[in-house]
């Protein structure tokens, strides 16, 4: 859209995105599909695993060293054979450091493409969602998906298979070996392993409900947070900072908890597997020495059992922690792939073809609307603007004025009847070949963080300099442009805090004059302006109106006294129209309007 970002929305409709949702601990639908973003970065991750493979296959080869040079070398006095041992245990060292490093590398390389590859598609599929789901969506619960959630799936993807893995091959390779080297020894030190499984299954238990929980609070956290800050002024003018600050602490106790429980699990059974590792090396410690006292084992064989058995238990532990990762990385996958889901309300027809160049005649036929099924917002709405027109769109608040122009922007899609522009139903064209011909000025300026020159030609990314500045002395705002610190360049910051809402509105209206739209939507622009200001805005307006077909969403009398056509919507209806003296001879809604708002302007 030339003129800036949309407008207006059932605020009433707004909630938290994937709220109350439960799933299963592993769902092999979300991994399926997660892993599809893997596959661009393949040979990156088969390089890794094979670093992976050789990194478990040293760590299972050096102990049997030192059971070598115990039990042949040392024994023997074989100082020769023992330099071989020492040089080949130091050269597996080296190894394990060499590979894990490439190892940790390339995941960490791979993480950081999946990271950004995952959030540039939910980016893009947001953008492609109609303002209808921005305006029933909290903004800070969206940020949460896109940050947070997409963070703990980027856990699990880029470290924790390689991990589970790792690990498993790890176990199983030790197991194997200490059975060929003593299966009686062995199947002593795994007396422990009933009790790991029991402590694993309770673990496993409470942590599926805890972390998913920790997931949605971490969501309200954000979403109270970004409200907070974008209502901060009303909350200080309220003098509301005590309720806000005592809201924002219930969330964030709330999210304190559920981390607190979900990391109490975590800390009770993590020391319970070092507990049992400990007792099992006792075990092996123990029988072991009782064993090389008889002379039924070396003491290589007991020294590489006690190595074998603290390697055991730490994938283990390693494994425990990839747990709450996997619980985490589903919940918040549940999450994300529900984002990419839905289905845009608003969308391209698969044979839809461009927009052609717009003349500017608009036609609502029998067009009724709906933001719920049976709640009507508009019903049997026919209007007709010609090319050029000026419409006035007036009436009580939420009788529909918004509504209709959001329809003709094709930001929602009608539930009844058609909107033709030039005759041509506009759910048959693309959406960016309609917008990219359409312009808004919003009643409440959108700047982007920036600078001013480049919110001008926000519509029109490749504008030359010079059609900035024409555009903006158009629009009345090159002589306060020129007095900012740094003209054209001057940086505004976020929201436009560095400029009056009157500057900022000069400046939309600049944006919508370079993108010289063929119908322009205007939701009443001088509505929170200074006298002063209201002239020079009120000035551009019209050389902006003229000659194009403009819906005006009108609350002032000096908006729109000059209008081709005033229509007066009431309950979603359309139940007056006509020029501003017609309406005022008629005595009807419009005269009783003209009263209540507009006493202060003559009746022109």
């Amino acid at each position: 859209m030339g003129g800036g970002p949309g407008f207006g929305g059932p605020r009433g409709m707004i909630q938290s995105f994937g709220q109350g949702q439960r799933g299963r601990a592993f769902d092999r639908r979300i991994v399926a599909r997660l892993l599809a973003y893997l596959r661009p970065h393949r040979h990156a991750m088969i390089l890794a695993v094979l670093l992976m493979l050789a990194t478990t296959g040293l760590t299972l080869l050096t102990p049997y060293l030192v059971k070598i040079a115990i039990d042949r070398y040392i024994a023997g006095g074989d100082l020769r054979g023992l330099t071989w041992v020492a040089v080949a245990t130091a050269a597996a060292y080296l190894g394990i450091y060499g590979a894990g490093a490439g190892q940790t590398y390339l995941l960490s390389w791979v993480g950081q493409k999946v990271l950004a590859d995952l959030r540039s598609q939910l980016f893009h599929h947001l953008q492609r969602l109609p303002i209808g789901y921005h305006d029933t969506h909290i903004i800070g619960v969206t940020v949460s998906r896109v940050i947070n959630d997409v963070g703990v799936i980027n856990d699990l993807l880029s470290q924790g298979l390689v991990t589970l893995v790792g690990d498993t091959l790890l176990l199983i390779g030790i197991v194997v070996v200490m059975l060929t080297m003593s299966p009686k020894l062995a199947l002593l030190a795994f007396t422990v392993l009933p009790l790991m499984v029991l402590a694993t299954y309770l673990f496993a238990r409470h942590a599926q409900s805890a972390f998913r929980e920790t997931r949605e609070k971490v969501a309200a956290v954000v979403g109270n947070l970004a409200e907070n800050i974008a209502g901060m002024r009303v909350i200080q003018a309220f003098a509301q900072e005590d309720a806000s600050q005592g809201r924002f602490a219930e969330v964030n106790l709330a999210n304190r908890n559920a981390n607190i429980n979900a990391m109490s699990l975590s800390f009770v059974f993590l020391p319970t597997v070092e507990f049992l590792g400990m007792l099992a090396t006792a075990v092996v410690l123990w029988f072991g020495g009782l064993a090389v006292a008889r002379d039924e084992l070396t003491l290589g064989v007991v020294v590489a059992f006690l190595a074998y058995v603290s390697r055991f238990f730490g994938p283990i532990q390693e494994l425990s922690q990839l747990y709450t990762t996997m619980q985490s990385a589903m919940a918040g996958g549940e999450r994300v792939l529900d984002l990419l889901d839905t289905p845009p309300a608003v969308a391209d027809p698969p044979d839809g073809r461009p927009m052609p160049p717009i003349v500017g005649r608009v036609e609502l036929r029998e067009v009724g609307f709906a933001y719920k099924p049976d709640e009507p917002v508009l019903r049997g709405i026919n209007l007709v603007i010609e090319p050029g027109q000026t419409v006035a769109l007036v009436g009580p608040t939420g009788a529909g004025k918004t509504s209709i122009a959001n329809l003709i922007a094709r930001f929602y899609d009608v539930t009844e009847g058609a909107v033709l522009i030039d005759g041509i139903d506009v759910r048959s064209v693309t959406q960016q070949s309609l917008h990219q011909q359409m312009g808004l000025v919003p009643q409440d300026p959108f700047l982007f963080t920036g600078t001013v020159r480049d919110n001008i030609r926000f519509g029109v990314p490749e504008a030359s300099d010079a059609a900035v500045e024409t555009a903006a002395r158009f629009a009345n705002a090159h002589e306060f442009i020129m007095a900012l610190p740094d003209g054209y360049a001057t940086v505004v910051q976020e929201g436009g805090s560095n400029l009056s809402v009157g500057q900022r509105q000069l400046l939309c209206i600049a944006r919508a004059v370079l993108a010289d739209p063929r119908i322009l939507i205007l939701d009443e622009a001088t509505a929170s302006v200074d006298t002063v200001t209201e002239a020079l805005i009120q000035d551009a307006l019209d050389r902006l109106l003229e000659g194009r077909t403009s819906v005006v969403i009108a609350h002032r009398l000096s908006t729109i006294r000059n209008a081709d056509l005033i229509c007066v919507v009431e309950q979603g209806e359309i139940v007056e129209r006509g020029r501003h003296a017609d309406l005022m001879a008629q005595a009807g809604l419009y005269a009783r309007l003209v009263a209540r708002q507009f006493v202060d302007m003559p009746d022109a």
